[in-house]
């Protein structure tokens, strides 16, 4: 009996024991697990279609995690809030952004981060959360989709039925002037006959014009020498010319200045005289005209006899 109490004992031992390390076991793994991971929640203000719990997180194009949980916010049903576990080692930082991206056409959405510069901080919990948020940014399909919903919207403004309307007016002033101008072919013809004379007749024209500018700039450059020399020789000749000129005038700057004081001040009364003495010589040419022998013998001139 006692022998078999010992093994009863020794059972009763292992197994608690077996038990004891299993739990340790199990609590050192989550704790290490605990470590090796952070949480960090994402909030869309977009729909999330096709991403799922257990979707993969990159950070600039490299795997450091997946979604843990997706759940609509409370307060917003229109705003999305995905719990991120990402690697402890992961450098979530202030300027970290996350948005929705595609791998490729045919697979499933993934949470992309992006950013991070150096100078920044490590991301932290805010007063009243949980966990640190990470800021989110547009996606390219939803920038394609706004794009894609703007010009719909253009689209429909361009096909209104008023500009339909006008569309079609338009077209058949088209097919009209098409077929005015299919009616008057010839004519069409004609006149391409003639611009194309004309533009082989302005063509010898410009040749000519040409030939003449290119002989007559030769010309030019031959007597440009002699034009040279003849316009400094002209030039020599006026600088000297008012050498001379400015030599009498400082010579003769006293009689001159005489002239322009005495003189001139006496032209006045001269001039007025002068055109007393004009006005008394018509008068008296009036007289001699209108009645000569009055004027030179004071009476008028005798009547002739006229017999009868």
């Amino acid at each position: 009996m006692e022998t078999r109490a010992n093994y009863v004992l020794i059972g009763v031992f292992t197994l608690v024991a077996t038990i004891a390390l299993l739990g340790f076991a199990l609590w050192a793994a989550k704790y290490s697990s605990d470590r090796s991971w952070n949480e960090f929640d994402v909030i869309f203000r977009e729909p999330v279609t096709g991403l799922t719990e257990g979707s993969s997180v990159q950070y600039n194009g490299i795997a450091v995690g997946t979604v843990d949980n997706l759940q609509l916010a409370p307060e917003d049903p229109r705003q999305v809030i995905a719990r991120l576990r990402i690697q402890a080692n992961a450098p979530v930082k202030t300027d970290t952004r996350a948005r929705m991206s595609m791998t490729s056409l045919t697979g499933s959405p993934i949470i992309q981060l992006t950013g991070g510069s150096p100078e920044a901080a490590l991301l932290q919990v805010s007063e009243g959360d949980d966990v640190p948020v990470i800021q989110t940014e547009a996606s390219a399909l939803q920038n394609i989709s706004d794009t894609a919903n703007r010009l719909v919207e253009r689209l429909d403004q361009v096909l209104s039925e008023e500009n339909v309307a006008r569309i079609s007016q338009t077209l058949a002033n088209i097919e009209g002037m098409t077929g005015a101008v299919a009616g008057q072919r010839e004519d069409l013809g004609a006149m391409i006959v003639n611009a194309r004379r004309a533009s082989e007749q302005l063509e010898q024209t410009l040749t000519t014009t040409n030939r003449a500018m290119t002989s007559f700039d030769r010309e030019l450059v031959q007597k440009l020498p002699d034009l040279v020399a003849r316009l400094d020789s002209t030039l020599t000749r006026l600088d000297s010319a008012a050498g001379g000129a400015d030599t009498i005038l400082n010579e003769n700057r006293a009689a001159i200045s005489s002239f322009a004081n005495d003189g001139l001040s006496q032209l006045g009364p001269t001039l007025g005289e002068l055109r007393s003495l004009v006005r008394d010589l018509r008068r008296i040419s009036d007289r001699l005209d209108a009645n000569p022998a009055r004027y030179l013998l004071g009476r008028d001139a005798p009547k002739e006899f006229d017999p009868e």
